[in-house]
């Protein structure tokens, strides 16, 4: 115990300090194991790329520089949550001393992240091109770099975000924007998902999902395991609360990054290589390095959580035995981050087979015609869309269930529209219809409509919202807020206001038809696979917020008559009609040189495949419009039911004292009229 509150005392006394010597120190063993690792195998993949050796600052330079730059990327995801998230927001909505802290070195990590990513893009032409780092070093070579190379292009926009969220969290003190930072934070990692080897193996698709996942999850693991060590060490409060809801956090990234870090590793490797190539052993020291993680979160949980709740939950933590479990925890994970900057640069071995034209654009090859048989003969799950349809019906389920055990009811008709919006999202996604989508227009605008016009009508009408605010339990006064809170937040805030004004949401809904087809970037989206889900999210998010305006089911920050609502909806239809008359009849073929390349054979005339696409947007897009006008009726039929019903039990408490006085008002004013 003495040495427990020795270690304690003087991790507490660096202060400011503290937190900027652990970050150098994580900084030193990610550096120190990915240098080492990669130059086992740069000089193969030099020869591989065929370019000379561009010196030791970059062959060196560029793995440490990157693997510091991710550890920084993940302290700002964690110091952003747990200013978020884990501490509470004064009675005025902002931050408290806790939270602006944690905010505040988020913001500079952020900084630092970007300075690391701006160093990438000269390190990246002088690994590509083969010259030294100082010859890369001109601010022209930097524009060469961002003009010509993908993944310095990806570098650069990385950058350009961090310092966006680090201004943001300076400017801003309010408990709401620093979840909005947070979201942006985290974006700042996307980039670095179009870099390495998953974009450009075959199965891309699946890889650069999977790689988003593992970065995200390893953000959130590290970066939030350094938050809790820095409020621990400043002597924060709510420290056992804190590990709790970190906890959770760190199970959920742990099997994610175990689950994605198998994926990654199938897509790439075959069983023989795992024991037999650089590339393969790395992944097993990987896995190894997350088992070991995983025992670390273990012995948390059993040996200081559960001493804890076992006693007094305001029970003081035994911070030296905490920050002594977490610093090493941090440090392997640190050196993970490493390990996987340096499988990266290790080339992976030579697939069995040259894959074909189809495979290297799509990462999949199509059997054959768009058909029943082959859009529900295929299937190729998802790993954002598809597992967030899968995640969205286990919490609803979970919800109902909650309820029902309680003692209160759920309308069966809400539970069907949510698994039936679900289950189509998972289709339209995860079968052969996501795959015919990413080839072909026709295909593609199938799968538009569903997302953005079905599937958003029935998740609307499956009340999500209402449900989980009735199943969520209450952070408690004075604790940091929760899901419950959280959710009540989203619906009442000004930005949520102006966002679900019923024109906003259907200028927002329309708008981004036009734009993405007809404004020059969806050449761009859909010769990309994070182009591609980019635009599949919009428009779920897009007809989403539309549809819960509309429809109505779920509280929305504004209120407005089911006639108001009634007007809006059909005030949009026309410009929905007129988006698919104007594709059917726009000449020129959107896309070309992309459908072109894919060379589907079944498709010889890209132009009438594009007349098709607009055909199916003109007919699906009035069929879940007429759904919402349908339900929208029957809104307003109950509204005027419940009225009615409100009137009789007036009526009979007061013996019909309204009707006996408007009788009396037209009796007198027939007197009247008699008089005169």
């Amino acid at each position: 115990m003495t040495s427990s509150k020795s270690a304690s005392a003087i991790l507490g006394r660096l202060g400011a300090r503290g937190a900027v010597l652990l970050v150098l120190l994580l900084a030193a063993v990610a550096a120190a194991v990915v240098v080492p690792l990669s130059a086992m195998s740069t000089e193969v993949a030099l020869e591989m790329i065929g370019v000379p050796d561009p010196g030791v600052l970059t062959t060196a330079g560029l793995p440490a520089i990157r693997a510091i730059g991710e550890l920084l990327a993940s302290v700002a995801v964690g110091t952003a949550l747990f200013a978020a998230f884990f501490t509470p927001p004064q009675k005025d909505k902002t931050l408290d001393v806790d939270g602006y802290r944690m905010q505040h070195i988020s913001s500079w990590a952020n900084i630092a992240w970007a300075v690391a990513a701006a160093l990438l893009i000269p390190l990246t032409l002088s690994d590509v091109s083969g010259r030294t780092f100082v010859q890369s070093l001109p601010p022209d070579q930097w524009l060469v770099a961002i003009n010509q190379i993908d993944v310095a292009s990806s570098w650069r926009w990385a950058a350009v975000i961090a310092v966006v969220a680090a201004i943001g969290q300076r400017l801003t003190l309010s408990w709401r924007w620093s979840t909005i930072w947070l979201a942006v934070t985290v974006l700042s990692l996307l980039p670095v998902a179009a870099t390495g080897h998953a974009s450009g193996s075959t199965a891309h698709d699946i890889a650069t999902n999977s790689l988003i996942i593992h970065l995200f999850s390893a953000a959130f693991y590290v970066g939030g395991l350094v938050a809790v060590i820095i409020h621990t060490m400043r002597g924060g409060t709510r420290v056992a609360l804190a590990l709790r809801r970190y906890s959770v956090v760190a199970t959920v990234a742990i099997a994610a990054l175990a689950f994605t870090g198998v994926i990654n590793a199938m897509v790439r490797l075959h069983p023989a290589d795992l024991f037999s190539s650089t590339y393969g052993l790395l992944v097993v020291a990987k896995a190894l390095l997350l088992c070991l993680l995983a025992l670390f979160g273990l012995a948390i949980r059993r040996r200081i959580i559960a001493k804890i709740e076992s006693t007094n939950a305001n029970a003081p933590v035994d911070r030296g035995t905490l920050l002594r479990i977490v610093l090493v925890e941090s440090a392997v994970m640190a050196g993970t981050i490493g390990l996987s900057v340096s499988l990266g640069r290790t080339p992976p071995p030579a697939p069995l087979y040259v894959p074909t034209r189809q495979e290297a654009l799509l990462g999949f090859e199509l059997p054959g015609p768009f058909s029943f048989e082959t859009v529900f003969g295929l299937w190729r799950f998802d790993l954002v869309l598809g597992l967030v349809s899968v995640v969205l019906l286990g919490l609803y389920l979970w919800g109902v269930i909650h309820l029902r055990r309680r003692g209160d009811s759920w309308p069966a008709g809400r539970t069907f529209f949510w698994v039936a919006g679900c289950v189509t999202l998972f289709i339209t996604t995860s079968s052969g219809l996501g795959m015919f989508m990413m080839a072909d227009f026709a295909s593609h605008m199938v799968g538009h409509m569903l997302i953005s016009m079905l599937v958003p009508v029935l998740l609307a009408l499956g009340g999500p919202l209402t449900l989980a605010l009735r199943a969520l339990p209450a952070a408690g006064r004075g604790n940091p807020p929760g899901p419950r809170e959280w959710i009540v937040e989203f619906i009442n805030n000004p930005i949520s206001r102006f966002l679900t004004h019923p024109i906003v949401a259907s200028i927002q809904f329309v708008a981004g038809f036009y734009l993405i087809y007809f404004g020059g970037f969806y050449e761009t989206l859909a010769s990309e696979h994070l182009g591609h889900m980019f635009m599949n999210v919009h428009f779920l998010i897009s007809g989403y917020l539309f549809y819960w305006v509309i429809i109505g089911v779920d509280a929305a920050p504004r209120q407005f008559t089911s006639m108001y609502m009634m007007m809006v909806l059909l005030s949009s239809l026309p410009f929905h009609a007129f988006f698919g008359i104007l594709l059917m009849n726009y000449p020129t073929v959107l896309a070309e040189g992309w459908y072109a390349g894919i060379g589907l054979p079944w498709i010889p005339d890209l132009l009438q495949s594009q007349r098709v696409g607009g055909g199916v947007a003109w007919a699906m897009g009035e069929i879940p419009l007429f759904i919402v006008m349908i339900a929208l009726a029957w809104q307003w039929y109950q509204s005027d039911m419940r009225e009615a019903r409100r009137s009789e039990r007036q009526a009979e408490r007061d013996d019909d004292a309204e009707l006996k006085a408007y009788n009396e008002m037209l009796a007198q004013m027939a007197k009247a009229d008699r008089r005169h």
